[in-house]
Formats: structure tokens, sequence, C-alpha cells
């Protein structure tokens, strides 16, 4: 029997002294406020039938799935199809729209739409819903957890609620440990709820980093 509701759950703060745009880089870890953050996200599920986990293969998201396998006893299952997107700017405090007044900068950032600097987002939803299809049909019955990152959580949301996906970066309404909740109805993911358990530790949390 499949799963009757699924969760995407963003990680904690990321410790990133530097604040550049980390995306696939490997190294970057949860603060000890991110942890905290995770721990606050799976608390909020305490005694839910969460039935499968699953995270993002960066460190961030593995840590922050740790809180939900410590609650469930359920390993985590790591899913490629989840990670973060590729960016051109990895690794610099690039940001926009400052990126504009480089010269050297303009052939990435010509079709926003796309966007041509990063991963299509149309690419992005294809390979979300083809990992949360799988998780959802793999399932036990009770309910998915899978962390992951904001921009693949926030392009899912946009598709199920049927808005355009290209957005303004800076409105996205995806905090750090929020979890955004859906359910397979006729085919299609609907968006059923949104959290942000961590929502009382968001005003010490620094939020850069993010593709």
């Amino acid at each position: 029997m499949p799963a009757s509701r699924l969760h995407l759950v963003r990680h904690g703060e990321v410790d990133n002294p530097t604040r550049v745009l980390y995306g696939r880089i490997p190294g970057f870890h949860l603060s000890a406020l991110g942890r905290e953050m995770a721990r606050s996200a799976a608390d909020a599920f305490a005694g839910e039938p969460i039935t499968r986990l699953y995270a993002s293969p960066l460190e961030r998201a593995q840590e922050s799935a740790a809180p939900w396998a410590a609650m469930t006893g359920l390993p985590i299952r790591t899913e490629p199809r989840i990670i973060e997107p590729h960016n051109d700017f990895e690794g610099t405090r690039v940001r926009f729209p400052e990126v504009l007044k480089t010269p050297a900068n303009w052939w990435r950032v010509r079709n926003p739409l796309r966007p041509s600097w990063g991963e299509a987002y149309t690419s992005i939803v294809t390979r979300m819903e083809a990992a949360m299809r799988a998780a959802w049909d793999e399932a036990d019955d009770g309910e998915v957890a899978m962390v992951s990152h904001q921009l693949p959580i926030w392009i899912v949301a946009l598709h199920a609620q049927g808005r355009p996906l290209f957005h303004d970066a800076r409105k996205r309404r995806c905090s750090l440990s929020s979890v955004t909740s859906f359910e397979l109805r006729d085919g299609r993911f609907r968006e059923v709820g949104y959290r942000d358990p961590a929502a009382d530790l968001l005003a010490r949390s620094i939020d850069l980093g993010a593709v």
C-alpha cells in the first residue's frame, strides 16, 4: 500500500562563515543552531506514522535527517534526485542583482526564466517528482519524510500550485527546517500543508548560501 502523505523537509542552518553560495560543494555542515533546528523539525512530527526517510546526499541534508532517524528508528535512504541544483556561481559571494555589475557574468544571467546560470526549473521538477513518486510507491502506508533543499522544495510547491516556476528568490516560502507536505491526488502531487517548526530560532539564524 502506498504512502498517505509526503513531507519535503528543508535542512537547518549551515555553518558558512564566509557566506558563499555553497550549492553542491562538499564540506558544508550544520551549525549548532542548525542542529537544533533539525531537531525541532523532527520533534514536530513525533507520533506521526513516518515509515520512510530519505535525504539528499549533501552533508547538511544527511545531518538534518539524523534526528528523524533517531526518532523513528528508520534508516536514512540517500536519494540523489533531491539534491541541490548545480549553479555556476557556487563558491562565490555574488548576489543578485549585484551580479549584473560585472560584464563577465552577463552571459550566465542571460535567461532568468530558465535559469541560464544553473539547472533548469523544469529539470528540477522532473527529478524531484520522480523521487517523490518512487518514495510514495515504495512506502508501506504511513508518511514519507524527504530532507532536501530550499530551491527544489519551492519549485515543487510552485508546480503543485500551478504557478509559474520563475520567481524572486528573496520571496521563497521555505524557511530553514520548514516542512512542506503533499498528497498524491488524481495522479498529481498537491500541497496540503506548510509548517515552520523552527520559527522561534529563525531570528538567530543566517540563511545564506542556498542556490
